[in-house]
């Protein structure tokens, strides 16, 4: 399996610092999960079951019309390649998160990792576009209108736009779940990240109501389990709570930006993490973590992923740290 953020456990022993001592800033979540009421008993005795509502909640939070849910959004990034004849040719938008091209390749479909300006060049030889909007971890954004664009050569030859907005919630105006239902373009969306809690694992789809049918026959039954249905539809309900968070996110992602900025450290981001692209990568993250702050960091290219502070306990101890670094401007 692919590496990934989160591994707060590893790095305790590889550092030898407790559990407890660490500031987690890898992986990308909202460092404020919402909050909701307790799971009734009978939601753990009862098998889940798909007409509680949650699909229809979900679609209406997003602006889709259909919304099928799964066990998180790498469930689908991990089935939907089967649903291409193999061979299929797929450019991603790179880099991004990586277990998209490691499934896409697994399944035997032919990978064109692609930069944003060769896109265009090489869309008529494409069966399916994927890519992450707001990206991760650059955190750049591509326009709706110039998106919509693409699915339609793509659409026009069978092809696929597909879309991972995981980290769009706190900037819905640059989502395409609106446009999902039309044949050819497929929204995934990411339920742990915004709302801070990537426990429960739960994510959706949205696209056609036959490539979902598709889809859902392949998960089987029960893939998304009782309480996380019922957790889902406690928060996705919250509009207050969504507002809160929003704004809340996208003000400590700026301060984030400026913190780092006033160490010399230019960054590029979105609402929930800011990235650092730096050949020094791999030494920063090693003073970070040698200090009990865990960072994500990444080879290709050499970057580092900053999350969001929860306390200010947490921004003085970031403060702290990045005053330690060698050749600090503050």
């Amino acid at each position: 399996m692919l590496e990934h953020g989160g591994r707060l456990r590893a790095a305790a022993q590889q550092y030898g610092i407790p559990l407890n001592e660490w500031l987690d800033l890898s992986t990308g979540l909202a460092p404020w999960p919402f909050s909701f009421p307790a799971v009734p008993a009978s939601v753990w005795q009862r098998l889940p079951e798909a007409e509680d509502g949650l699909a229809g909640v979900a679609a209406q939070r997003y602006g889709a019309a259909q919304a099928l849910p799964v066990a998180g959004a790498q469930a689908a990034i991990q089935l939907l390649p089967q649903l291409r004849s193999a061979g299929s040719r797929i450019g991603i938008a790179a880099p991004c998160y990586a277990e998209h091209a490691h499934a896409w390749q697994r399944a035997g479909h032919q990978l064109l990792e692609l930069r944003d300006e060769a896109i265009e060049a090489a869309l008529d030889e494409l069966d399916v576009l994927l890519l992450v909007n707001p990206n991760n971890p650059t955190g750049r954004v591509f326009a709706p209108a110039q998106l919509l664009a693409w699915h339609a050569r793509l659409a026009a030859r069978c092809g696929w736009l597909v879309v991972d907005e995981a980290f769009i919630d706190a900037t819905p105006e640059l989502s395409l779940a609106a446009h999902s239902h039309t044949p050819g373009l497929i929204v995934l969306r990411s339920f742990g990240k915004f709302y801070g809690l990537a426990g429960v694992r739960l994510g959706f789809v949205l696209a056609e109501p036959s490539l979902l049918n598709d889809l859902n026959e392949r998960l089987g039954p029960w893939a998304v389990s009782g309480p996380a249905r019922w957790i889902g539809l406690a928060c996705l309900a919250d509009e207050t709570a969504h507002q809160q968070q929003s704004l809340r996110l996208q003000q400590a992602s700026q301060r984030l930006a400026d913190l780092l900025a006033e160490f010399g450290l230019v960054t590029q981001g979105c609402a929930l993490f800011q990235w650092l692209l730096t050949a020094q990568a791999a030494a920063l993250h090693q003073h970070f973590a040698q200090r009990g702050i865990l960072l994500r960091h990444f080879t290709q290219p050499q970057s580092l992923r900053f999350g969001l502070p929860a306390t200010e306990a947490d921004w003085q101890r970031l403060r702290v740290t990045l005053g330690e670094l060698p050749g600090s401007k503050s």
